[in-house]
């Protein structure tokens, strides 16, 4: 089958204490790929053992600066032309895999990027509704016309001008949280580098947002996006969203009164190039 393939592809994944997912995520793009840059931020599980006992992964480690700058690093030590970017919580669905091996194969290449879909398993159901589905978003690229951008640690790809993006069939599942719990513990970790990376570029605190802006995010999540298609996780979602956008302007306020330096839930190398 890659007798067939004009083209190579690289995959590059970026992981932090990953052992418990990064063996699926690398099952699930082994066949398309011609090499897998797993980029760890010094893990002290088995993550390293098990990204390693596979024979595509090359593996490299450098402290976690960020996840837009991490990502880029990744990117930097892909050796083909054409990357696909996953988190280790995220698989390829057998569709996607079907569309890229169509791609590598296919004699013209009409985009520099592709923008594919996720779709994410929480509370028992694939939420489909939400804000979260399907969320497309650049994944496949050319090395040279794309870049990671975006307020940690919310990042997305960017083509670079004069670049031609199109959407690709099938989904990257997306397998977030291990339960509601771990939910409320990412929530807390996100909320965190929002607010540290937001006080850093010049925002302080608001008391008219701190109070009004999770009343809108609970709205536009379960009435305007649709959550309550999603069923009881869907209000979850939007319950779990609005106290996230509370938690940011909470935080905000902590560090313009000078209370804290930085939030005692992110890693000391944060923010560090």
């Amino acid at each position: 089958m890659e007798g067939k393939r004009k083209r190579k592809l690289s995959v590059a994944i970026i992981t932090f204490n990953e052992e418990k997912n990064i063996a699926d995520c690398i099952r699930s793009v082994e066949t398309v790929s011609d090499e897998i840059i797993v980029l760890d931020s010094l893990s002290t599980d088995r993550t390293k053992e098990i990204a390693k006992s596979f024979s595509k992964v090359k593996f490299f480690e450098s402290p976690f600066p960020g996840h837009v700058e991490q990502k880029n690093k990744a990117i930097g030590f892909c050796s083909n032309d054409w990357i696909l970017s996953l988190d280790a919580d995220e698989r390829a669905d057998d569709s996607l895999i079907q569309s890229i091996e169509a791609f590598l194969e296919s004699e013209n290449v009409l985009a520099d990027g592709y923008k594919i879909a996720r779709l994410t398993y929480h509370l028992g159901h694939w939420i489909r509704y939400s804000g979260w589905y399907p969320l497309r978003r650049y994944r496949l690229f050319r090395k040279n016309a794309a870049t990671w951008v975006g307020e940690n640690p919310h990042d997305y790809i960017e083509l670079k001008s004069g670049s031609v993006g199109k959407i690709m069939k099938g989904d990257i599942l997306h397998y977030s949280f291990i339960d509601f719990s771990h939910q409320i513990t990412t929530i807390n970790q996100f909320s965190s580098i929002v607010a540290y990376t937001r006080y850093a570029k010049g925002e302080r605190f608001s008391f008219f947002k701190t109070i009004f802006k999770p009343f809108g995010k609970f709205f536009e999540i379960y009435i305007f996006k649709f959550g309550f298609l999603d069923g009881i996780p869907g209000l979850w979602i939007a319950i779990a969203s609005s106290f996230s956008t509370f938690l940011k302007y909470a935080k905000l306020y902590e560090l313009d009164r000078k209370q804290i330096e930085r939030p005692s839930n992110i890693r000391k190398e944060y923010g560090k190039n």
